[in-house]
């Protein structure tokens, strides 16, 4: 719970305050390797930050930010999105303080941790829909969604955030897709 309260206190502030060139991001998700450098460098202090009020005690926050660099390099072809840059890095940089934290104490990686954070589709108009899709839905069900499907959380978590029950997480998630599905046939 408190994880989701500083998420909660600073994904908002930092997606003000990271503010980097579209069309150096887009060059970076078209594979151009110069604006992936600059992106990095450009980026670095904003994860340093991040990571610094992510990080749990005795883990180094500088690792984190290092291979959350690592990680946005090799992944930054699959990132949706231009405008989802900043969530998207604050995601890595986060699952990577808690990666390190795990490893500390002995913990394992599971399986769902090691496949790519985001998966690339070239298909313009169908992420154009999905994004009207999500767009169009009640609030109470895009919250849910946004949460569940793009920023990972698990069911728990979400219902810890929205302070509602398991099980009308599960609904409004339900019910939100099934909007959204409607929405596409559409």
């Amino acid at each position: 719970m408190e994880n989701r309260l500083r998420y909660a206190a600073v994904m908002p502030q930092y997606e003000d305050t990271m503010q980097h060139d579209p069309t150096l991001v887009d060059a970076a998700r078209q594979g151009d390797i110069v604006a992936v450098e600059h992106l990095l460098a450009a980026c670095r202090p904003d994860l340093s930050r991040i990571a610094h009020t992510q990080c749990a005690a005795g883990v180094d926050p500088d690792d984190a930010v290092q291979e959350s660099l690592l990680l946005i390099y090799r992944r930054i072809g699959a990132l949706r999105t231009v405008a989802a840059f900043p969530a998207w890095t604050f995601s890595i940089v986060r699952r990577e303080c808690h990666r390190l934290w795990r490893a500390m104490h002995g913990e394992r990686a599971t399986e769902s941790e090691n496949l790519p954070v985001a998966v690339y589709i070239d298909h313009f108009e169908l992420r154009s829909d999905l994004a009207a899709a999500i767009q169009s839905l009640p609030e109470k069900y895009r919250e849910a969604i946004v949460l569940r499907d793009f920023e990972e959380f698990s069911i728990g978590e979400i219902a810890d955030q929205l302070l509602l029950t398991r099980e009308a997480v599960k609904s409004r998630i339900y019910r939100g897709r099934q909007m959204v599905q409607e929405y596409l046939k559409d």
